[in-house]
């Protein structure tokens, strides 16, 4: 067992344990009290725009795993933003985003989604780039007199890797303290050794809903008993959660069904490595250790956008944690991937897109309200309305 490995495991006991007593106990983590928020959190489009700007402009955001940029030339399209992005690693191992505009006549720089090149060609008049950003081929350059030395660069945004993935800040120009934006939860995103996990299928899902509405539905499991009663709902316990924070991101554990057993049973009969902990890297993205079952654990990535105040996409990932071995290892993961994006397509973000529309028939002034045991959502609105009021 590496050391991240084990340290992992002892962390997943200790958190068996507290799963254990709240299972015992009928008891879970919870906030003070209850919290009140206005519908307009989800429906203004003054508070959306204000969202856009600080949230996903000006903060980092989740592009994909290092090991979805593999080497040198490897590269991803990011356009979720609202800022066409392409991010490639070079021939020095480094990763780098520009924009995905060919600073000649504007044209999209970059036009498929994932792939490996070793330059960039634009398709409109042919000016290549190599993965610096830097020109190595303008056709009939001496027509332009030697007054493009501006254009000859592509326009660079801050891009970093930190914990096997890979950040980019959506700002030409902008600085990206990484390092500050995750501070100490960067040594628990450490320790899931993402370094080692390949993608094996991946997919986008849509719903009509604002973005915040469908996060949500990923910080609680009060709705397991009744949403995801014909599928999860039999494999974990209702509304028992184990929720940690450090400053803006968290971490949560949904315990099994059987975790009450497990009092009776030694510690080295627990399923301490396949425990289902999803870690949240704010404002938008999920990154899910466990599986719907009980004996297996992959990793899933969900990364939710907002395209209006009342449309976003969820871009999914699933992993196998080290790596595909066989046929059967690929098979059983795409499996794990369709039915986790059956789960939630169907039933988290049907319930989400109808209940959204809803707010409209409301009157001026209404509120949802988060429960105790809703500790996590409570947080994330509390949390993401300082930043917007900071900003």
């Amino acid at each position: 067992m590496s050391g991240h490995a084990e340290q992992m495991h002892l962390i997943r006991r200790d958190l068996c344990r507290r799963a254990v007593e709240h299972a015992r106990n009928g008891t879970t983590d919870m906030a003070p009290d209850v919290m009140h928020n206005d519908v307009s959190a989800y429906t203004d489009p003054d508070r959306f725009a204000r969202e856009q700007r600080k949230l996903f402009r000006e903060m980092p955001q989740v592009v994909c795993l290092s090991t979805d940029l593999a080497g040198p030339g490897s590269y991803r399209l990011f356009d979720d933003a609202g800022v066409p992005i392409v991010v490639i690693r070079g021939k020095d191992g480094l990763v780098r985003a520009f924009l995905n505009i060919c600073p000649h006549r504007g044209a999209r720089l970059v036009r498929g989604t994932s792939d490996k090149a070793n330059r960039m060609t634009c398709w409109f008049h042919g000016w290549t780039f190599d993965s610096t950003g830097r020109a190595i081929g303008v056709p009939q350059e001496p027509l332009f007199c030697g007054k493009i030395d501006e254009q000859k660069h592509l326009i660079a945004c801050p891009a970093e890797e930190r914990h096997g993935l890979v950040f980019v800040l959506p700002t030409p120009g902008a600085t990206m303290d990484l390092d500050a934006h995750l501070g100490t939860f960067g040594a628990e995103l450490d320790m899931l050794d993402l370094g080692e996990a390949r993608a094996v299928k991946d997919g986008e899902l849509r719903v009509t809903c604002n973005w915040k509405y469908a996060l949500d539905t990923y910080f609680e499991n009060y709705h397991f008993a009744t949403l995801h009663r014909n599928s999860i709902g039999p494999f974990f316990v209702n509304n028992v959660s184990l929720y940690d924070s450090w400053g803006l991101h968290h971490r949560l554990v949904f315990p099994p069904r059987d975790a009450g057993q497990w009092v009776s049973r030694p510690e080295s009969e627990w399923l301490i490595d396949t425990l289902g902990t999803p870690y949240f890297i704010f404002p938008n993205t999920i990154i899910f250790n466990g599986s719907l079952s009980a004996n297996a654990a992959y990793v899933t990535t969900f990364r939710l956008f907002p395209v209006g105040v009342g449309e976003m996409v969820t871009r999914m990932t699933t992993y196998a944690p080290h790596g595909v071995n066989s046929p059967e290892d690929r098979a059983e993961v795409e499996a794990a991937f369709l039915a986790m994006a059956d789960l939630v397509g169907k039933e988290d973000y049907a319930v989400t897109g109808e209940a959204w529309r809803n707010f409209a028939a409301m009157p001026k002034g209404s509120k949802v309200v988060y429960g105790r045991q809703e500790i996590a959502v409570q947080n994330f609105h509390r949390k993401l309305d300082g930043v917007l009021a900071a900003a």
